[in-house]
């Protein structure tokens, strides 16, 4: 089966194990089998869920990175015609932030559509892009960067161990 290139929050949720408002990623911009790049609107909302009293903080970059690491597995899948073995974020190292919080970005005026492949076609946008780095059948690792505007929100790396049976 050939998945899609782009696809809308509503497919997206059909792929990730993710749904309602914890399905944070608006729209899959671009992806192959290396990488893929999301984009996400709703870093500003009040009824976020992972917003706190004092606002949407950094770290929830993570969780955006985790659901595009997601979407990728489940692409590859649909590509291979195998079922996306489901995986968990084990491990975030190298992490930087160089935002305090998500929702008090800089509000970017809608100017243009986006003209390269993978930039989001809201300006205001999050863009999470996502690159394996290595795996196997147990465990992936990926670097990734959030962004906005062009301005780097949150980059690092993750580990994403597969839900496999044990050895005996």
């Amino acid at each position: 089966m050939n998945p899609p290139q782009t696809l809308a929050r509503d497919g997206i949720a059909t792929l990730i194990p993710h749904s309602g408002t914890m399905c944070l990623l608006a729209r899959l911009q671009a992806w192959d089998t290396q990488r893929i790049v999301c984009s996400a609107t709703n870093h500003r909302d009040a009824d976020h869920p992972l917003r706190t009293r004092r606002g949407l903080l950094a770290p929830c970059a993570i969780e955006y990175a985790a659901q595009a690491m997601a979407l990728h597995g489940a692409l590859i899948g649909l590509a291979a015609g195998t079922p996306a073995t489901p995986g968990y974020l084990a491990s975030a190292r190298g992490v930087q932030l160089h935002v305090l919080r998500l929702d008090d970005l800089p509000r970017v005026a809608s100017t243009a559509v986006a003209d390269e492949p993978g930039e989001p076609d809201e300006p205001d946008a999050l863009r999470i892009e996502a690159v394996r780095q290595a795996g196997d059948a147990r465990q992936i690792l990926y670097t990734f960067n959030v962004s906005h505007a062009g301005r780097a929100v949150a980059e690092g790396r993750a580990a994403v161990v597969l839900n496999t049976a044990l050895a005996p």
